[in-house]
């Protein structure tokens, strides 16, 4: 007698592969969403911890909508209504902590594709930071970080050795232009920090492009005003009440 054939694994249903495909579509969809919106980095850190499968880099507890120091988040708040005006919404992002305000700017919007040359809008863009800054009272410093992401420089660039070299170069490209607006040299400092601060591990290009960018620090003191406020109040707490007795010796 024929021996009877084994059964071969059935196939998979054709609306399973369509069905997992939408699923991957719609994941990287709301990653991408997620990643255009102003960050909220305590909410993120958790966001990421499911991917990675550890814990998410540890970042300082910051956020936009609960912010910490009035001073800051007004600043935060008027740059971010002119940078709404110029650049589309997926080109920057905007994150308020005590001391400081940083400005995110994309290389899609800041920089001519391929090239170290800033795009009118991010001219026009960074006219207008330089005049914040060139108004903010009291000490203050600004910091502008260069990044690049997994395999740049993509082609050639001229006078541009590695990704080093890349992302301190567009570091100094923005210094330099806030300094032809009128922004004191003294306040400004460049920094290159090539791959070794990512947004994102992944290795999806859509996601690595947005590892390119140029983050601006603007580092503010307390007002001076706000300083004597809080001495006045301490000194007040230390003052004994009208009437106490502060010590007492026995006749």
């Amino acid at each position: 007698m024929a021996r009877k054939k084994k059964e071969e694994c059935k196939s998979v249903p054709a609306w399973l592969t369509s069905f997992s495909d939408l699923m991957s579509l719609l994941l990287t969809f709301f990653i991408l969403l997620y990643s255009m919106s102003t960050l909220d980095i305590t909410k993120a850190r958790k966001f990421l911890s499911y991917f990675q499968g550890e814990k998410a880099q540890t970042f300082e507890q910051l956020s936009v909508v609960k912010p910490i120091q009035i001073y800051t988040t007004d600043l935060a708040k008027k740059i971010e209504k002119i940078l709404r005006q110029m650049l589309p919404v997926s080109g920057y992002q905007i994150v308020v902590a005590k001391n400081y305000v940083m400005i995110r700017l994309f290389n899609r919007v800041l920089f001519k594709e391929n090239s170290l040359k800033l795009t009118p809008q991010a001219k026009r863009a960074l006219d207008r930071i330089a005049n914040i800054i060139k108004h903010l009272k009291g000490n203050y410093e600004v910091v502008v970080e260069g990044h690049t992401s997994k395999g740049e420089p993509s082609v050639p660039m001229p006078y541009i050795q590695d990704s080093w070299d890349l992302s301190i170069r567009r570091a100094t490209t923005v210094v330099r232009y806030l300094v032809s607006e009128g922004v004191n040299p003294s306040r400004l400092e460049a920094v290159g920090y090539d791959t070794t601060r990512p947004l994102y591990t992944w290795n999806n290009p859509i996601l690595q492009a947005r590892n390119r960018r140029v983050e601006i620090y603007i580092k503010v003191a307390v007002p001076k005003e706000e300083n004597k406020r809080k001495i006045e109040v301490k000194r007040k707490e230390k003052l004994p009440e009208k009437g106490s007795s502060i010590s007492s010796k026995k006749r």
